[in-house]
């Protein structure tokens, strides 16, 4: 069997931060089936800042049970059509973010969508694993801990 010394072990849940929108840490719902992450996101509304389109919005981080909303701010990297876990086309916005994963920084394209009905309000898509080098344990959980972003500020 082969091994790959320079991928990182994550498990199907973990935290992750986001630090360029002041979220500390959240747990995340690592789904190699979803090619982009995707971020639950509401009162999305765009506008512009130097010249460039940006996208202000609510990030609904805490959990069904103990709700937590954060106001974030973002560039606006494109808009993608997305078909989502029930089957609807959906026109989302994309951003693009730092994000912390245990000591590891890289930059990681979310979709802004409703997942009020969603246990997990971040969902970890393969392409952010493919660019963060990651494999799934599918029988591990929080294996990387918090995210320590002060280990490796780059991003």
């Amino acid at each position: 069997m082969k091994t790959f010394d320079h991928l990182s072990v994550i498990g199907l849940r973990e935290w992750i931060g986001l630090p360029a929108l002041g979220i500390d840490k959240v747990r995340a719902k690592v789904d190699s089936g979803a090619k982009t992450s995707a971020l639950h996101a509401s009162d999305i509304e765009t506008f512009e800042r130097d010249g460039e389109t940006w996208v202000r919005f609510n990030a609904h981080i805490g959990t069904p049970h103990k709700p937590h909303d954060k106001q974030c701010e973002a560039r606006l990297i494109s808009f993608k059509r997305v078909k989502s876990s029930n089957g609807h086309l959906q026109e989302r916005h994309v951003i693009r973010t730092p994000m912390v994963l245990g000591d590891r920084r890289w930059w990681v394209d979310f979709t802004l969508t409703c997942r009020k009905s969603m246990r997990y309000r971040i969902l970890l898509g393969c392409t952010a694993m493919l660019e963060g080098q990651l494999v799934i344990n599918p029988g591990l959980r929080f294996v990387q801990g918090e995210p320590q972003p002060h280990l490796n500020p780059e991003g």
